[in-house]
């Protein structure tokens, strides 16, 4: 349904984002958030003073609804009518080989490293933390 189509009761219940929304699909073209929000206000029969009151919180929605993007020069338009551009940059896909590469050292070395073996134990003697340990019974302990 178009904007022109709908009744001003129905135009009342709406956000401003939903009309900032028909708005640019309807015209089809990029707009300044000034002259957005003018034309929401002209639409809804609000005044100067909504406009001067809460441009700044029609701002911040159109920032937050992810059906909008902002432009360069302060223009405004729907995100779907603008892909966005990714490069893939040949530099990236060898540096991503190179660390492959060393992951793949990384882990057959720590395949062939012996987790068992410990450089600082002397297989001849034990290790006893209870060497000094003296055991009493009852008696030797009341005396």
């Amino acid at each position: 349904m178009k904007l022109e189509e709908m009744s001003q009761a129905e135009l009342e219940s709406m956000n401003y984002d939903d009309i900032a929304y028909m708005i640019l699909k309807e015209e089809n073209k990029k707009m300044k958030i000034n002259d957005l929000f003018k034309r929401i206000c002209e639409i809804l029969n609000l005044g100067q003073d909504v406009f001067e009151n809460q441009i700044a919180d029609f701002f911040e929605i159109m920032t937050t609804d992810k059906r909008f993007t902002m432009l360069e020069d302060g223009y405004w338009d729907l995100r779907i009518n603008h892909s966005q551009k990714i490069v893939l940059d040949d530099e990236f896909e060898e540096d991503e080989e190179e660390l492959e590469e060393e992951l793949e050292e990384e882990l057959e070395d720590e395949e062939n490293e012996d987790i068992f073996y410990d450089e600082n134990s002397d297989d001849d003697e034990p290790d006893d933390d209870l060497k000094d340990l003296v055991i009493i019974d009852e008696e030797e302990a009341n005396e």
